[in-house]
């Protein structure tokens, strides 16, 4: 923190505690989804610091739903894929260790992106709101993972 100048009073600076911060990276993250059925976005983080992200969006190369629409089988998008899918792929593609991280999801998992981040060996999974599956909080609970929804601004 900066010296007073003599004289001076200092402010206190209003500053976003750690889970704010990340769970507003992963918001802006989101901004770049390409499904607009929901914008998602996710941060993977390792002692406060970011080592990978990803949004929902369809297979590099291949045109998105906000491009050619989309493809849809029991009520889901399947053109799309999951943002913390793409952030544990774009770690492996990278090279970048995730085992024993947190990752910050705008939403929270599918079911079967919660079964990828846990064996990927993510232990923390902070979402800002639920979307659709219960069945991740058994999940949560039997392989130990923290599961924590985040009311953030």
């Amino acid at each position: 923190m900066e010296q007073a100048i003599k004289g001076e009073t200092m402010q206190k600076r209003d500053r976003a505690d750690w889970n704010t911060y990340f769970m507003n990276i992963a918001r802006e993250v989101a901004s770049r989804a390409t499904c607009d059925r929901k914008h998602v976005g996710a941060v993977i983080v390792r002692n406060r610091m970011i080592l990978s992200t990803g949004y929902n969006g369809s297979i590099r190369g291949l045109p998105h739903c906000d491009e050619v629409g989309h493809q849809m089988e029991n009520d889901h998008c399947v053109r799309t894929i999951h943002a913390e899918a793409n952030a544990l792929v774009q770690a492996a593609r990278n090279g970048i260790k995730i085992d024993g991280t947190g990752i910050y999801i705008t939403a929270s998992p599918c079911y079967h992106c919660f079964k990828l981040l846990a064996n990927a060996g993510i232990r923390e999974v902070y979402y800002g709101e639920f979307y659709r599956d219960e069945r991740i909080t058994e999940l949560a609970s039997a392989c130990g993972i923290k599961l924590t929804k985040l009311n953030v601004k």
